[in-house]
């Protein structure tokens, strides 16, 4: 495919944005290299975390880099012919990208990639939302793909993820190697990445959401006590199968469902521990209407119209991420 130079700044720029899509624990899994007009996608091996065996979690946050990529360089005019696993013999290369012009940038276009920067995780419970049916339909045809599956899972069944939440957390109470990691990510002392302590949730906060992830828990007077408990709508995305491009699928499956649920003003937040344990996965399995495989879990819902945003989590500097050859 015949290439269009495509200026250093704007790839900055979109490198930039693309790096604000959520990874397991913020741990930015990703590096980027532009060399000759074409940009590749790296999975970064020294930032997969010990527990994600498969690297799965990673591909997944690799994914939605890549959709939050092709969304960041839309909005600055540019169309993006992905090649995905284009070496056989670099599990590691990810994606090749190739850019041309586009005719003209719609206002979808533009609304997408500053959702990109409204969009936050939110781990507190969640008001129910009024409306879900208008939302639904907007978000099923973006996320439902040729191999990534969109589903609802019914109010009725949400006891039933719960139950498997509270085995994930009493399989993971012991697990050492896992629980040195999220305590490593949880710590203060990491102004670039990790999750800080103002994204974290109480005990008490904690309590009121049932498919949260436990993580150390802060000190802080309680917030959103208004919301009494989760009434968050649980969304899920399967594949029929469960390899390394399923897994990168998924992530950009996952990149479309938070961004267009965010121009719908709803808060998300993405939900992988049910689905990193065999045990809890298989049971998230018999909840699904047909066979495949679970990948992510994402809560919506409403919060406070008058909440103050909080602020962004940190990204590690461009510098870190992206390396410019030629």
């Amino acid at each position: 495919m015949p290439t269009t130079t495509v200026e250093t700044d704007v790839i900055k720029d979109a490198v930039q944005i693309a790096c604000r899509a959520p990874s397991l624990h913020n741990s930015q899994p990703w590096q980027w290299v532009f060399s000759q007009g074409q940009l590749r996608l790296f999975l970064d091996p020294s930032r997969v975390m010990d527990t994600d065996h498969s690297a799965r979690q990673a591909l997944i946050s690799c994914g939605a880099a890549l959709d939050h990529l092709r969304i960041a360089m839309a909005a600055a005019g540019w169309d993006s012919h992905i090649d995905r696993f284009p070496e056989p013999g670099n599990a590691n290369h990810l994606a090749s990208i190739d850019f041309t012009p586009k005719d003209f940038v719609t206002e979808r276009d533009r609304r997408l990639a500053g959702a990109i920067e409204v969009r936050r995780t939110d781990r507190l419970p969640f008001s129910a939302i009024t409306e879900w049916q208008s939302v639904e339909a907007v978000v099923a045809s973006s996320a439902n793909r040729q191999t990534v599956h969109l589903q609802v899972i019914s109010d009725e069944m949400h006891p039933s993820l719960e139950e498997a939440a509270k085995i994930a957390a009493s399989l993971r109470m012991y697990d050492t190697p896992y629980q040195n990691e999220l305590h490593w990510w949880t710590a203060p002392f990491e102004p670039s990445e990790g999750i800080p302590y103002s994204s974290l949730v109480s005990a008490a906060e904690s309590d009121r959401v049932g498919v949260g992830r436990p993580f150390p828990a802060p000190r802080r007077p309680e917030r959103r006590s208004e919301i009494p408990e989760d009434h968050a709508k649980v969304l899920l995305l399967s594949t029929d199968k469960d390899t390394r491009a399923d897994a990168l699928a998924s992530g950009e499956a996952l990149s479309a469902t938070l961004l267009d649920c965010t121009m719908a003003g709803l808060a998300t937040c993405p939900v992988t521990q049910l689905t990193e344990l065999s045990v809890t996965r298989e049971l998230i399995r018999k909840l699904m209407d047909g066979g495949g495989m679970p990948q992510v879990l994402i809560r919506v819902g409403v919060i406070p119209a008058a909440e103050k945003v909080p602020p962004p989590t940190p990204r590690r500097p461009l510098s870190a991420v992206l390396r410019l050859k030629g």
